[in-house]
């Protein structure tokens, strides 16, 4: 896969993530102008505010995640990172226990943690619980990420973009990719194990 193959592929799933909340929105206005019933209102006010959140903070997410937010050798906040995680999971089937200190990290280790945070999650299709816990020296980042459910596994294709491995592209293999990329570009070693029930990420 070239620059212009990954680039296409992330760009469509940005737009995959975003469709279905933005659609929602514009259901829910379209039921606004048109219905009198004050109940009905209500529903699709409700609906309008949760999508919108949910998009935002998808939108908030990738921005740092997937984008290049941030000048060379910039440092985020875990504190932040562990928001913008948490927003993207509310909501859903997963939930998230963040255990990391209020530390400064290096930006692209913070992009490889919240990627693989989003692996964890993704390798949760039932739903489930993901656990994130870092060291407390800011010097020296590491992170291990425990993803916890029913049916909780790794695809071959997973496995094998996060070896550097991966041979069928689309928009949704292609974040795994990102994530390799990412570790790679930073030196880290990044495992993924499945045991039955449970998902384990870690670099170090």
């Amino acid at each position: 896969m070239n620059d212009l193959e990954f680039s296409a592929f992330l760009v469509s799933r940005v737009c995959h993530d975003l469709v279905g909340p933005l659609g929602a929105v514009v259901n829910g206005l379209e039921v606004l102008e048109d219905e009198r019933d004050v109940a009905m209102r209500a529903d699709a006010l409700k609906i309008v505010t949760s999508s919108a959140a949910q998009a935002l903070a998808r939108l908030q997410f990738m921005r740092i995640a997937f984008g290049a937010a941030g000048s060379a050798g910039a440092e985020l906040d875990l504190g932040e990172v562990g928001r913008l995680i948490s927003g993207l999971l509310e909501g859903g089937k997963v939930t998230l226990t963040w255990e990391p200190p209020h530390v400064n990290w290096p930006k692209d280790w913070a992009k490889l943690l919240m990627n693989a945070a989003l692996i964890a999650a993704d390798c949760l299709p039932r739903g489930g619980a993901v656990r994130i816990e870092t060291g407390a020296e800011s010097s020296v980042p590491g992170f291990k990420i425990v993803g916890t459910g029913q049916a909780a596994k790794v695809s071959e294709g997973m496995e094998r973009a996060l070896k550097g491995e991966a041979t069928d592209h689309d928009a949704r293999g292609v974040q795994p990719v990102l994530t390799w990329r990412l570790a790679q570009g930073i030196n880290a070693r990044l495992t993924i194990a499945a045991r039955e029930g449970q998902v384990e990420i870690v670099a170090g």
